[in-house]
C-alpha cells in the first residue's frame, strides 16, 4: 500500500495503558522516526476523551499515513467489547461508572480514529500488537503482559489466534489473573512475593497451552527477576509501540479509512 508520493508508509502508534498512553511515529522498518510521546491515563475516561489524546499526540509527532493501536482489552473487528480500566471512576481499585459502561460498550474505536485523525486505522488488543512485535513465528507461542493489569495473546506459527482474555480468570484461589498479579497488587505485597506469583502463573499457562516458547513484556516485566525456564524470554515494553507496524501484515484485520 505505497503512499501517494511514492515514499515508504510512516506509522502512527499508539500503545494504551492503564497509566500511560503512548506514541511514536515508525518508518516501514520500525524504526522511531522521532522521540516517543506519553500522555498520563486520565480517570474517569471515555471514548472521547481517548480520541483527544491520541489526536494531542498525533499533533506532537511528525507526519504519518495511518494508525494502528494496542488496546487493554478485546477487540473484535475494531470494535470495543472490553474496557476494564475505563469504565472506572479512578482507576484500578474504584467503582464502575454506569455511563462508561455503556460508553465503551462496542464503540468502534477504529472507524472513530480514523476520523478523528483523518488516517486509515488498525486496532488491536494490545498484548496481541506486542506479541506481533516479539514472537519468531515458529510454533506455539504465548505472550504475557504484565502492567496495571496482566494481558495475553496465542500465536501458532505466526498466525494470530483467538483472543483469551485471560485477566479475568481464576488463576489461583478464586482470584483472577489481573487480581493476583496486578500492579496494586505488587506494591501491595512486595517484589519477591509477587515474582513467586509470577513463576506460578507461568507454570500454570504452560501446563494449559502447552507453549513451545513465552514472551513475557509489559511494564513490570523488567521487574522479574526468577528463574522462568529456557522457554520463557522477557521483553521490552517497547514492543508495544513496533507491533505497529506488524499490525498491518495481519490479512484478517480489518481497516477502517477516514
Amino acid at each position: 500500500m505505497p503512499a501517494a508520493s511514492g515514499r515508504r508508509l510512516v506509522t502512527l502508534s499508539l500503545d494504551v495503558g492503564g497509566t500511560g498512553i503512548k506514541g511514536d511515529t515508525l518508518d516501514a522498518s520500525g524504526k522511531p522516526t522521532a522521540d516517543r510521546v506519553r500522555v498520563p491515563t486520565a480517570y474517569p475516561l471515555a471514548p472521547k476523551d481517548l480520541l483527544g489524546v491520541f489526536a494531542a499526540i498525533g499533533e506532537s509527532l511528525p507526519s504519518f499515513d495511518r494508525v494502528s493501536i494496542g488496546f487493554p482489552g478485546v477487540v473484535r473487528g475494531g470494535l470495543i467489547l472490553s474496557a476494564p480500566h475505563f469504565v472506572l471512576e479512578g482507576g484500578d481499585g474504584t467503582a464502575e461508572v454506569p455511563e462508561l459502561v455503556r460508553a465503551w460498550d462496542r464503540f468502534n474505536l477504529a472507524a472513530a480514529t480514523a476520523k478523528a485523525l483523518g488516517k486509515p486505522t488498525r486496532v488491536g488488543n494490545d498484548a496481541d500488537v506486542q506479541g506481533l512485535a516479539v514472537i519468531k513465528g515458529k510454533g506455539l507461542e504465548v505472550v504475557l503482559t504484565l502492567g496495571t493489569g496482566v494481558g495475553s495473546a496465542v500465536f501458532e506459527d505466526g498466525r494470530l489466534g483467538p483472543h483469551l482474555e485471560l485477566a479475568h480468570h481464576p488463576l489461583h484461589k478464586q482470584k483472577t489473573y489481573n487480581e493476583y498479579l496486578g500492579d496494586s497488587v505488587r506494591k501491595r505485597i512486595g517484589e519477591e512475593r509477587w515474582n513467586r506469583r509470577v513463576g506460578r502463573m507461568v507454570e500454570v499457562v504452560r501446563r494449559l497451552l502447552f507453549f513451545d516458547h513465552l514472551y513475557i513484556g509489559g511494564g513490570n516485566s523488567a521487574r522479574v527477576t526468577m528463574d522462568l525456564g529456557k522457554d520463557v524470554s522477557l521483553v521490552d515494553n517497547e514492543a508495544g509501540i513496533l507491533g505497529g507496524i506488524r499490525l498491518w501484515e495481519q490479512p484478517s484485520l480489518p481497516t477502517h479509512n477516514a
